[in-house]
């Protein structure tokens, strides 16, 4: 491992953090090649070796300098200067066990001065995932290979995929990164395997995933389909009481109550349905008695505070006025209050108006005819069908949801509270499932509603939480990661970090990721397109590769102004 042709320089400096070195290739004009792949030999970003007195240490070069002195010798004939006397700064990155090559992050024993850098192999550099596993493991059957170090074959890069999902990953990376490349990469990798993955298409650009073992599914009426894609319904009875509130936002101190008393009322009528007249409960000036009878029976009182527990969302408004009275009618007797019944119109239906109005609008809105209008199968029932039919990849997209009343970010956020709620129910304990996240800012983190009537869209949050255990991972996809929750990237074990050039999203990923500093997050905004370090717990030193392209590229390209414009 440690070539001679690959002798770089000798230590002349070290200390806590980094060491420094005499670059004995300073005045070379250019890096040199060796079995096929080329070396810088000193460039920055580049892995080094130390050969240290008790073991190996791994190490990046950060930075080349020449002293003041020398300065002058360079010019403009690109010569080689043989006796120029550059310095070179490396980060210690970990320590390499001499007899297994096992690597460990940290330094086990510091070098000395005169301890000779050797540029470390690419093959090395590629079987980093390999080597900092813990202990030896038995051979490795499913192995995702994701890019490379160099062109050389042996610089390949492969990955386990439970230390790409095992502790959950996000893709981050700025526009034009590689970003959405890196996940088609990834899902296409997958699936050459008996792999389940779902994958939340935000925009319809992974719509070249089509064929065997792919199920396409779309909400709404998007732009663009794939060719097998097949329209699908989100029913409401899939809605939460907190879907419910967030869809609706109810305003100030009647109409949150009002909303809740009515959902309730209607789970009684549609669970006891003699009690109702026309699909809802009467309350204006009529009698409690049949309806707290009702409400006491076994089977029913536990359900009527469920938030899962369906009703009949059409009949919303019209319960709603039934619910502005006063809570108890007026007796025989002048001035008393007769508590069997409820009393009449408390003129509270004037405050609910706006409510009012606002349901009739979103139930009639073109944006929620996949929840409340469509006859299309169920996307509920398609999911269980997924996790046990022979498909590996379940695509839905949501590109023909619309923007108005939150919709896209409600519907996501019943889709992942879905998928939490079957993970609960040990539904992927015998075959874990990947939910892949694009364009996630858009989902997580979000709150719709004023302070009296807040309704936090938190299951995705959820699942990276506890989602784990369940046998449900997730993959987040973004372009921003500091819309992100600290709390939710924290959870992330595995970061696959394209070009960030915004430093609220380096500082974000340095927050979040105990394993990069700011060293190797400065490396970021210089990554090229498709070009990714890999961070994170099962990668405790930084890993750069170039990401091979996907055969199905993703849809992300902009307008063709050449072509469009041209007179």
């Amino acid at each position: 491992m440690l070539r001679p042709e690959l002798y770089v320089g000798q230590l002349c400096s070290v200390s806590a953090q980094v060491v420094k070195f005499n670059l004995n290739e300073a005045g070379s004009p250019s890096g040199s090649h060796f079995l096929g792949g080329r070396y810088g030999k000193g460039e920055v970003g580049e892995f080094v070796l130390i050969e240290g007195q008790i073991n190996l240490l791994l190490g990046r070069v950060v930075e080349i300098h020449l002293p003041d002195a020398d300065r002058r010798l360079i010019d403009t004939s690109h010569g080689r200067v043989p006796d120029l006397d550059g310095i070179g700064t490396i980060q210690l990155l970990g320590s390499i066990a001499m007899d297994s090559l096992r690597i460990s992050a940290g330094v086990d024993s510091y070098p000395r001065l005169g301890d000779r850098v050797y540029a470390a192999p690419h093959s090395f550099i590629a079987n980093l995932p390999k080597f900092m596993e813990a202990a030896e493991t038995e051979a490795s059957h499913v192995l995702l290979k994701l890019g490379s170090i160099d062109v050389a074959p042996e610089s390949y890069v492969s990955v386990k995929p439970e230390k790409l999902f095992g502790r959950h990953c996000a893709i981050l990376g700025a526009t034009g990164g590689g970003k959405s490349w890196t996940t088609a990469r990834i899902i296409e990798e997958c699936l050459r395997y008996k792999t389940k993955i779902i994958l939340l298409d935000a925009t319809g650009e992974y719509r070249g995933f089509d064929g065997e073992h792919v199920s396409n599914l779309h909400l709404g009426a998007p732009v663009s389909t794939a060719k097998s894609s097949a329209s699908c319904s989100l029913p409401h009875t899939s809605f939460m009481e907190s879907d419910f509130i967030a869809l609706f936002e109810p305003a100030g101190k009647v109409q949150g109550p009002k909303l809740r008393a009515a959902i309730r009322s209607l789970r009684l009528a549609t669970l006891a349905p003699h009690v109702a007249t026309g699909g809802i409960i009467k309350k204006i000036d009529q009698s409690k008695v049949p309806i707290l009878t009702e409400e006491a029976k076994a089977g029913i009182a536990e359900k009527l505070d469920d938030p899962q527990q369906a009703f009949d969302v059409w009949k919303l408004v019209s319960q709603i006025e039934q619910e502005c009275v006063y809570p108890d009618g007026f007796g025989v007797a002048r001035g008393s209050k007769d508590t069997t019944k409820w009393g009449g119109d408390s003129g509270e239906v004037s405050y609910c108006l706006s409510l009012m109005s606002r349901i009739s609008g979103i139930l009639s809105s073109s944006s929620f005819d996949c929840v409340f209008k469509s006859k299309a199968p169920a996307l509920t029932e398609s999911i269980s069908s997924f996790v046990s039919n022979e498909d590996r990849l379940l695509r839905i997209c949501l590109s023909g949801v619309a923007f108005e009343f939150k919709a896209r970010e409600i519907i996501a956020n019943v889709i992942g509270r879905h998928l939490l709620n079957m993970a609960r129910d040990g539904a992927f304990k015998s075959c874990p499932v990947v939910v892949i996240v694009d364009e996630a800012h858009n989902f997580l983190g979000r709150h719709i509603g004023a302070d009296d009537a807040v309704a936090r869209l938190d299951a995705f949050e959820l699942i990276a939480k506890e989602g784990r255990k369940y046998g449900l991972n997730i993959c987040l996809s973004t372009q921003r990661p500091r819309d992100i929750t600290e709390g939710v990237l924290s959870q992330m074990g595995t970061l696959v970090v394209h070009r960030l050039t915004n430093d609220r999203d380096r500082e974000v990923v340095e927050r979040a990721c105990g394993e990069i500093d700011r060293s190797a997050s400065s490396f970021l905004p210089n990554l090229k397109p498709g070009e990714a370090a890999i961070i994170g717990a099962d990668f405790p030193i930084p890993l750069t590769i170039q990401v091979f392209p996907p055969s199905a590229k993703p849809f992300s390209d902009g307008p063709n102004y050449q072509t469009h414009w041209k007179v």
